[in-house]
């Protein structure tokens, strides 16, 4: 008997799919305040898998030279470039300038707190405080340390620079609309509840590609397949850590049974609140939301769309009930005009 949340809400998605006796939902809980854009993840991933190598280019986006989640890049690390102050929720470089030191009158001028010369004509009033940083010289913005941000020090001794880091990867959604789409079976749920591409099975039909609500599945050049993160399906088969989380060296990415790393990040947010990092949230481990929560789930830093993640994620076949409940309306009103066309047309 199906699940009456087969297609929307909580689930637990390797019974739903006939497993008998499924052992507990795994998964993965990634840290982003401890990931320090090693990209050992990245390596350690191609090297077990045999992923094609990729990132030789410079996107001048950062350190980030794979861009995204592609066939070939089933990890990516972001690296996202802030200038604000890291804990604190006050407008990034209010008023300070750029650029080298120079003598405290180009710096007045520079922010504008010189008389007005005439030459431009409603001169705003300038902001002497930002003058007077510009005119001390370079400001020491502060080097990594060997703890995790803000154990050692408090949200007042932060600089006004963060990195934001985040190491990506398919979600393994609870209800996959890339699963749900696969005309040939090549997509299928395994008994830790992930999914997983069979690519001897895929004919490169690109239906799971538009289907993803993440973006997160993508075709090989010169080979049309589908391919994406397995989360080491063969490996966790054989009771070992996926390859990523193995070579994580912070720790940023844990593996385990779902319910327990949701309580781990529970208690992580928490913990991060009391120390003055307020805008410490996760995504992707609520059950109720639009995907019935994700296999693979953040603890970010900041609004998702700042990683590049959409900000409520929704299945496609979610509206699937109402899509043939209308298409069964269309299909009899069409029926109905039918007969009423012939039983007019013979009278």
């Amino acid at each position: 008997m199906p699940d009456a949340n087969s297609l929307y809400g909580p689930l637990d998605p390797a019974p739903d799919a006939g497993w008998i006796s499924a052992p507990p939902r795994m998964g993965f809980f990634t840290d982003t305040s401890v990931c320090i854009g090693c990209k050992a993840c990245e390596v350690a991933c191609k090297e077990w898998n045999g992923v094609p190598d990729s990132g030789f280019d410079l996107l001048g986006m950062s350190y980030d030279n794979t861009g995204a989640l592609t066939a070939n890049s089933w990890r990516h690390v972001a690296f996202i470039e802030q200038p604000r102050p890291a804990g604190h929720r006050t407008p990034p470089f209010a008023g300070d300038p750029t650029g080298p030191a120079t003598s405290p009158a180009s710096a007045a001028a520079g922010a504008l707190t010189a008389p007005d010369t005439g030459t431009n004509p409603g001169l705003p009033p300038g902001q002497p405080a930002a003058a007077a940083r510009m005119a001390a010289g370079p400001e020491f913005l502060g080097m990594p340390g060997a703890q995790p941000p803000g154990r050692a020090t408090g949200p007042e001794s932060r600089t006004d620079f963060r990195w934001l880091m985040m190491s990506d990867v398919c979600k393994h959604c609870t209800h996959a609309a890339c699963l749900d789409v696969c005309p040939t079976g090549s997509l299928f749920r395994t008994e830790f509840g992930t999914v997983v591409v069979q690519e001897d099975i895929c004919n490169g039909c690109g239906y799971c590609i538009s289907a993803c609500p993440y973006g997160v599945i993508d075709q090989r050049k010169g080979d049309g397949r589908a391919w994406k993160c397995t989360l080491c399906y063969d490996r966790i088969g054989a009771g070992m850590t996926p390859a990523c989380a193995q070579a994580c060296p912070t720790e940023s990415i844990q593996y385990g049974p779902l319910d327990e790393l949701r309580e781990r990040a529970a208690k992580r947010v928490t913990a991060l609140h009391e120390r003055g990092v307020p805008e410490a949230r996760l995504y992707g481990h609520d059950p109720t939301d639009g995907v019935g929560g994700d296999g693979a789930f953040f603890l970010l830093l900041d609004e998702p769309e700042v990683y590049g993640l959409p900000p409520d994620p929704v299945v496609t076949t979610r509206d699937l009930p109402k899509m043939w409940k209308r298409a069964g309306f269309a299909a009899l009103a069409m029926a109905a005009a039918a007969v009423a066309a012939f039983v007019g047309g013979s009278s």
